[in-house]
């Protein structure tokens, strides 16, 4: 599964990251917030959700709006 980070600028293109390198970094790390981006699809993120918890991992997810538009939003996934 390939997923998108949030931008860090607005005109800037959203980086790709695979499911394996996010789990990757969840053994190494234990626990990690990541935030993706408002182009991931909600079926992608909930995905990736029910994939974290198969690894036993708590998992907590929210959209984050940033600015009153309603496409200013990004994904917020916190993994304990």
């Amino acid at each position: 599964m390939e997923l998108l980070f949030a931008r860090t600028e607005l005109s800037e293109k959203p980086k790709k990251v695979q499911l394996d390198k996010i789990k990757e970094d969840l053994q190494k790390d234990g626990e990690k917030i990541f935030y993706f981006d408002r182009d991931n699809s909600h079926k992608d993120m909930m995905a990736l959700v029910d994939a974290l918890e198969d690894e036993g991992v708590n998992v907590y997810f929210r959209e984050v709006k940033y600015g009153l538009a309603d496409d200013e939003y990004m994904y917020e996934v916190h993994a304990l």
